[in-house]
């Protein structure tokens, strides 16, 4: 530990604490804008200068470590004055749109601002580059000329993703922010998770708007409009209106989706659990009667897109099963569209996702027109859903509850863990074990996969056969487990795992790119939390002990992985180049 004094205070803190975050300790805020808790420390924007006292030293409070004895300054009329400088020279290359900007009210820029009394005409001349808009992408788009080059989305991309789609080129006030090589998201190796997004202090980078072509949809006669929230939305939404982190809003989501316009209500918990039955009996026939191991998850699509893309030896791991948004879709259009009596091609299917992903994948290949139609029409992030619901004036705070609509809304606790990192791999022990023992899982809060660690492991005792286990989250954690899979089948030795998880974005998908800004560990861990508590809540919590998921096999499917389960609820993967020609 060492002592330090900042602005006449002491504080003790750990050995290699930055400035910043020592200042935290204190209850002080030093302004800045190209740091990320999440990202190495950048130092590009110069706006969280502090001063040593008693000197004209300057330094930067978020790469600069604190040492004993340290006596800072945080605040003075120099260093305020210098900041307000550095301000306004990045508004000057830097549009006044606000008005026309979606992330007007949630921009750090913008609030920075307005923190500084930057109301008046600016001292800087303005000098805009005027460079195109990128929105080659189903979701993302990225606007150049609103880059402020503070390199969080670069630092996202490359160390906690290594996706390396955007880098930087050019010197100086030359330099720009973009995808590798010049050309467009859509021909590079971007995989869609959208933490360059959640990342961008600004409206550099943000997703489309279809707003106005949802409620025009929810208004066509002709059209029966059914819609599905994905497990973590539960968890985040409420911070968009007010509610504490990791507030639970299920039944509230529900009466707002109804309040909207839509006339059927599910939940894509119910289809999670569909999920563990079709992926868990697929991983116990490999393990049983053969089959590529380790088995892979396959309900990510940024995992998805960066294995299409980088791991083409392994495509055969990955799961056959579709993500429970797309079973969702295919049953929503075949067993659902059999009971309302409605052609396929005339339900509109929407999913609120908290992923940018999701539009791709529900795209993604033929397979996902198993119904004969688009089996999910319409994707919207936790973020356009929060939009939708202030256009349609609704008080979301105060909002009654309801429940889910059958027979594909209601869902088991294990449905709604698939929201956290290891949520998918906790879910499938509960199942695989009851598949394999004959018996219940006695202790069902499988630990062992909960937790931020970017890689944990373990091991399950199925019936007498050690079963090894995976859980990857956030893509840059990927290589080192794919070099000891590949380092163990070229040695010829067993693969050190049998099924693996993973979740392309940290902590899962309670920080999907599409979930409410400004995401941090603590949030992570307290989105999680509420997940594991509502399956606690859940008086099911085993996907296979889902009274509707058996209705749906009896009456419809057969049993898991049948010729019908398959035509619906599975898919293929083909390699693709990093690289769009």
């Amino acid at each position: 530990m060492v002592n330090v004094n900042i602005n006449g205070k002491d504080v003790q803190v750990e050995e290699g604490t930055s400035i910043l975050n020592a200042a935290k300790k204190l209850n002080i805020k030093i302004p800045s804008l190209c740091y990320d808790p999440d990202l190495p420390a950048w130092a590009s924007c110069g706006i969280c200068i502090v001063r040593l006292a008693g000197t004209p030293k300057m330094l930067r409070a978020c790469c600069t470590a604190v040492s004993e004895g340290l006596k800072l300054i945080t605040h003075d009329p120099e260093i305020n004055r210098a900041r307000k400088t550095v301000l306004e020279l990045i508004l000057s290359n830097h549009p006044a749109d606000c008005l026309q900007c979606n992330r007007s009210g949630q921009c750090e820029l913008q609030d920075m601002a307005a923190d500084f009394g930057l109301r008046q005409k600016p001292r800087f001349r303005k000098i805009l580059k005027d460079q195109p808009v990128d929105d080659s992408y189903e979701v993302i788009v990225f606007d150049r000329d609103k880059c402020i080059n503070c390199g969080r989305c670069v630092e996202a991309c490359q160390v906690m993703q290594n996706v390396w789609a955007l880098e930087y080129s050019g010197r100086g006030d030359k330099t720009v922010i973009g995808p590798v090589a010049g050309v467009n998201l859509s021909e590079s190796p971007c995989v869609r998770c959208g933490q360059c997004a959640a990342h961008c202090p600004v409206g550099a980078i943000t997703t489309h708007n279809p707003l106005e072509e949802i409620f025009e949809k929810l208004a066509d006669p002709e059209l029966v409009s059914a819609v599905q929230i994905a497990p973590s939305v539960r968890a985040a939404l409420g911070e968009e209106f007010g509610l504490p982190v990791g507030a639970i809003s299920t039944g509230k989501i529900y009466t707002a989706l109804r309040m909207i316009g839509f006339k059927h209500v599910f939940d894509t918990n119910f289809s999670a659990d569909l999920t563990i039955m079709e992926e868990g009996t697929e991983l116990v026939t490999r393990l049983t009667k053969g089959g590529p191991i380790p088995m892979f998850t396959s309900c990510c699509p940024g995992w998805v897109d960066y294995a299409e893309k980088n791991l083409h030896d392994y495509l055969p791991n990955l799961s056959t099963a579709k993500s429970p948004q797309q079973m969702q879709g295919a049953i929503t259009k075949t067993y659902f569209s059999d009971i309302v009596g409605a052609k396929p091609e005339k339900i509109y299917s929407v999913s609120i996702m908290p992923c940018t992903a999701k539009a791709y994948e529900a795209r993604r290949n033929d397979t996902m027109k198993s119904s004969g139609a688009q089996d999910v029409d319409k994707v919207l992030t936790t973020r356009e859903f929060a939009a939708l619901i202030r256009l349609a004036g609704i008080d979301f705070a105060n909002l009654e509850e309801s429940q889910a609509d059958s027979p594909i809304g209601p869902y088991s606790g294990a449905g709604t863990i698939f929201g956290a990192t290891g949520g998918v791999m906790e879910a499938a022990v509960r199942t695989a074990y009851k598949l394999v023992v004959g018996k219940e899982l006695g202790n069902l809060d499988y630990t062992a996969a909960r937790g931020l660690e970017n890689v944990k492991t373990a091991e399950v005792d199925l019936n007498g056969t050690k079963v090894r286990l995976c859980v990857i989250h956030q893509l840059s954690s990927v290589e080192p487990v794919m070099a000891e899979i590949r380092k163990a089948r070229d040695e010829g030795k067993e693969p050190p795992y049998h099924f693996v998880e993973v979740m392309a974005c940290r902590g899962g998908c309670v920080a999907g790119g599409g979930q409410p800004y400004g995401v941090t560990d603590e949030i992570r861990k307290q989105r999680a939390a509420a997940l594991y508590q509502d399956d606690k809540d859940c008086e099911i919590r085993t996907s296979h002990q889902n009274p509707l998921i058996t209705k749906i096999y009896k009456d419809f499917f057969g049993q898991p992985n049948s010729e019908k389960a398959h035509h619906l609820l599975h898919t293929h993967y083909e390699k693709r180049a990093l690289y769009k020609d």
